[in-house]
């Protein structure tokens, strides 16, 4: 997956942002204020922070040793840190797709229902 494929796709869903609240080089996506993708689009290896369920996060770190690793620089039990870029070892673009719809899952779950009924995605 490449920088502007990742970011295309974290726009895609409803109420998606980008944001940069860190500093100019760290793209911040965000549903309704509440962060769900976290990258360096310019980072070599491309790699993306993503929300994770706990017992998965575990289960995907032992699958994919490496590629998969505890949250750099977050809470380690709920975010994971994604190799997805177009060099070196990384995961294939479906997997990194489906974890990144994951977190953005998790993070609407948690919204109050009055915002989830808001976004009624499809």
């Amino acid at each position: 997956m490449t920088p502007g494929e990742l970011r295309g796709f974290c726009l895609s869903f409803n109420a998606a942002v980008e944001d940069f609240p860190f500093s100019p080089e760290i793209s911040v996506f965000k549903v309704l204020g509440k962060m769900f993708a976290l990258t360096s689009l310019d980072g070599r290896p491309l790699t993306v922070n993503l929300k994770c369920d706990p017992d998965d996060a575990i289960r995907l770190r032992r699958e994919h040793p490496g590629l998969i690793v505890p949250g750099w620089h977050m809470n380690k039990r709920h975010w994971n840190t994604v190799a997805g870029g177009p060099d070196g070892g990384r995961l294939p673009d479906r997997v990194v797709r489906e974890l990144v719809e994951d977190s953005y899952d998790l993070v609407v779950a948690g919204l109050p229902r009055a915002d989830r009924l808001r976004l009624d995605r499809p």
